[in-house]
């Protein structure tokens, strides 16, 4: 049985996570359509880029209902993170709705830059099996434009000239706005308590 299905949707990053997955020891399989999900245990959403494109791909892949259907856990990472949502402000697409909310724009202001690129801390705000032996106000490596706002679902969040949902949590979908795979001692234990914490 699998244990992690790390879906290929098109993301720069796709490498580079399926290498840190690798080093904690975990089994993984590239998907590209719904048979690859079939005997995950878990399942992971990278990505980079935009959403519209993204969920093209993932609709034409034959994605986009099975992720829906899901009955194991399911992370989004970065981009992939933002498709859980209903709703991206970016070309106005209509994402997975997994996780209520929009995806909006960061706002630039003096001394705020967009994209938003950089190490930058976590700020718990409840707790998450995501969490578990990270210490509070642990830095990670962000690269983005768009964000979700803070809401009942959100774990963490980050401080980019305002508050936006870092990490988020809601049953079995769960959610990093940075990318764990370039967030040394920090992201790693966020993977490995995905993989050892999350129930199946």
């Amino acid at each position: 049985m699998t244990d992690v299905a790390l879906i290929d949707a098109g993301g720069a990053n796709l490498g580079s996570v399926r290498y840190a997955l690798e080093r904690l020891g975990a089994n993984v399989q590239l998907v590209r359509d719904a048979d690859g999900l079939r005997d995950a245990r878990r399942v992971i959403l990278p990505g980079v880029g935009a959403a519209k494109p993204a969920m093209q791909r993932l609709h034409a892949q034959g994605l986009v209902e099975p992720l829906r259907r899901l009955q194991v856990p399911l992370m989004g990472i970065c981009l992939g993170m933002q498709l859980l949502f209903e709703h991206s402000e970016e070309a106005g697409v209509e994402t997975l709705g997994l996780i209520p909310g929009t995806v909006r724009k960061l706002v630039p202001a003096i001394g705020i830059r967009v994209p938003h690129m950089g190490w930058n801390r976590l700020l718990p705000l409840k707790p998450s099996v995501l969490l578990r032996d990270i210490p509070a106000r642990a830095s990670a490596y962000f690269v983005h434009s768009y964000a979700a706002p803070l809401n009942a679902h959100t774990v963490a969040a980050c401080d980019h000239g305002g508050l936006f949902t870092a990490m988020v949590e809601q049953g079995r979908y769960f959610g990093a706005q940075f990318h764990p795979e370039r967030s040394g001692d920090t992201g790693a234990l966020m993977l490995r308590n995905f993989l050892e914490d999350t129930a199946v």
